[in-house]
């Protein structure tokens, strides 16, 4: 089970208010210097301040495709109007009175168009925890999609976090990371990027696109398909152009293939010798006894032994190649 290292933040940006600081239970401070100091730190470590959105630093792992999108400014008019009902997460960053942030990018970005100061709970947390708060907030908030968390689990395994940080970052099983890993590795970065997050479109879905990149160039057909429709087109409909124009081109490519290739072989002096046909089934070599019957004489007794020679020479050159 993933663990929950935040208290769940509301889903309605509009209708939650914003959690009032835990109050401090009084206690005798310690007489050191030095425990004076860390019990002023772990009081400063749970609390809510207003902070100045540019002593924030854009920090980790991206696990959204799109973060300036029309949603940011709908965000911004919200929080403009009623303002910040959710607050964001920080952790201290190395540079003085600076910070890094954990979750609620998004947030961040619409205060900073709106303007004034940032909402943040601050906490002291290691790369793991950050990483696994920023994950589970995420899920709760608004689920990413599909490829969103599959690009999210590529970046998290390349920057060489554990997997059990991976799986508590998204509450998914080792299988469930696999399941993801294995769409990711197959799809082209600029292909996604180009689609976008395409919400509602699944695994499945992926998959089949997935496996079109062996028979056709899978960014080039994007390229072309999205050229012709709007900016405002929804992601998923993008990845459905796409999936459609590649399945289409796949298939032309598959109906050539199977009527297959017939060429005239001549000799040097530009008479007909044979024909080689190709197609998707088998390669075949015909030879007309009534335009060369010596030489269809001559091949009919040699081509067993033609043949086999032929085959030994692949064998050869394919050893001395490996």
């Amino acid at each position: 089970m993933a663990r929950n290292i935040f208290n769940q933040p509301p889903k309605d940006e509009k209708a939650s208010a914003a959690p009032s600081p835990a109050p401090v239970k009084s206690s005798k401070l310690p007489g050191s210097v030095g425990g004076l100091r860390d019990s002023l730190r772990e009081i400063t470590a749970n609390s809510i301040r207003d902070i100045e959105p540019d002593r924030i630093d854009m920090d980790g792992l991206r696990d959204r495709l799109i973060l300036e999108d029309s949603s940011i400014e709908d965000l911004a008019e919200s929080i403009r109007k009623h303002g910040q009902q959710v607050p964001i997460m920080v952790r201290p960053s190395d540079q003085p009175d600076r910070y890094r942030i954990i979750y609620g990018r998004r947030r961040l970005a619409a205060i900073r168009r709106v303007g004034g100061t940032v909402k943040a709970i601050v906490r002291t947390l290691d790369d793991d925890a950050s990483l696994i708060a920023q994950g589970q907030e995420n899920n709760l908030r608004l689920d990413p999609s599909f490829i969103e968390k599959s690009l999210f689990i590529k970046e998290m395994q390349e920057a060489g976090y554990k997997p059990g940080v991976i799986q508590d970052a998204l509450g998914l099983t080792r299988q469930g990371v696999s399941n993801h890993r294995v769409v990711i590795e197959q799809l082209p970065d600029e292909l996604v990027r180009l689609i976008g997050p395409a919400h509602g479109v699944g695994r499945r879905q992926w998959g089949d696109l997935a496996a079109l990149s062996e028979k056709v160039p899978l960014v080039d057909i994007a390229r072309e398909t999205l050229a012709s429709l709007p900016d405002t087109t929804p992601s998923s409909d993008k990845f459905q152009a796409v999936y459609v124009a590649c399945s289409s081109k796949a298939r032309g490519a598959a109906d050539q293939s199977a009527r297959g290739q017939t060429t005239v072989v001549k000799d040097n002096s530009g008479s007909p010798v044979g024909t080689l046909s190709v197609d998707g089934k088998s390669i075949a070599i015909k030879i007309t006894r009534k335009d060369n019957p010596e030489f269809g004489q001559w091949l009919e007794e040699r081509a067993e032994t033609t043949l086999r020679q032929l085959f030994e020479q692949w064998q050869n050159e394919r050893g001395s190649g490996s």
